[in-house]
């Protein structure tokens, strides 16, 4: 009979592997209780542990220099704009005289 893969979510890793590590469940009846092999459970818990630095890197002071740098951005292309309005304006003015309707 042939037995297909199962797929497991982060969210399932995270929570199996933390049952191990906070709970002091043994990881053979982690391995029993989800049908997993001990050795796909140590990968995950290699791949959590190697990954652990990530949560400690300041990751907000670039995603803030990211939004004013748009932000900026976005101030100058309606400045942009404004001018160019005011400059329309302007002409239809000129021509608006010089028809004789103003």
């Amino acid at each position: 009979m042939k037995r297909t893969r199962r797929k497991f979510t982060p969210q399932d890793k995270a929570a199996i592997v933390r049952e191990h590590l906070i709970e002091k469940v043994p990881i053979s009846d982690l391995c029993d209780k989800h049908g997993l092999k001990p050795t796909l459970f140590y990968r995950w818990q290699k791949e959590m542990l190697e990954n652990l630095a990530a949560l400690f890197e300041r990751q907000g002071g670039s995603q803030t220099a990211t939004l004013k740098r748009e932000n900026e951005a976005l101030r100058q292309r309606l400045l942009d704009k404004d001018q160019v309005i005011a400059r329309i304006m302007e002409d239809f003015v000129a021509v608006k005289k010089t028809l004789g309707g103003a």
